[in-house]
């Protein structure tokens, strides 16, 4: 099985320009557009700055907490591929899909066991679950225990507080896909050294398979 990522939290152009032109580019790239709390936060002009940048390879994601329709709006006709929704349910996360026809990451925060199961009643409209941890403005981890065991019908993100010196082989056993942000930062900033080997050792994982 293929591991795939996705490197988050991408706010200026020197990074995301390395991402998609790296041979190893991540399948996913996203972007903080409506929090402004986290130091990762892109405001409208500079996101659309950022996003004439070609992908290329990549998917480009919209990282949204319980958006209004206003930011909905404002962001619509920006090249994103995927919502990624927090603490939307799903009456809105219905809406969000059906209105702006956009695949949706299903983000489930998780503190115990039964954080979880939650996942259920976004079967028909989530297009991949996401597990995090309730860290929006920080790296968190959780038991990854909890969804060890569980046959999910869609693909499956994993994030909170996954690092580059991690043993990136025990993901494979608990997720479709990595999400990672912080782990690839030096003093708050992404550091594109570190992207470098996180790819690297991606890329060589998914070679011995």
């Amino acid at each position: 099985m293929i591991l795939k990522s996705k490197i988050c939290g991408i706010s200026d152009t020197k990074t995301l320009e390395f991402l998609v032109n790296h041979n190893y580019s991540p399948e996913f790239i996203g972007f903080i557009v409506n929090y402004p709390k986290s130091k990762r936060y892109v405001n409208k002009e500079k996101l659309k700055k950022l996003l004439k940048i070609e992908k290329k390879k990549s998917l480009y994601v919209a990282v949204l907490v319980n958006p209004e329709k206003k930011i909905l709006e404002e962001i619509k006709d920006l090249p994103f591929d995927y919502y990624q929704l927090y603490d939307c349910g799903y009456t809105e996360t219905d809406f969000i899909k059906k209105e702006y026809d956009k695949k949706i990451i299903t983000a489930i925060t998780v503190r115990n066991a039964q954080d979880v199961k939650k996942y259920k009643f976004y079967k028909d409209i989530a297009d991949i679950y996401l597990f995090d941890s309730k860290g929006y403005e920080k790296s968190m981890s959780f038991n990854h225990s909890y969804i060890k065991e569980i046959n999910f019908d869609k693909e499956v993100m994993l994030a909170g507080d996954i690092k580059i010196n991690d043993d990136l082989e025990k993901y494979k056993k608990l997720a479709d896909i990595i999400d990672i942000s912080g782990g690839l930062e030096s003093f708050g900033l992404k550091d594109i050294s570190k992207i470098e080997i996180f790819l690297n050792k991606m890329q060589n994982l998914n070679n011995e398979n």
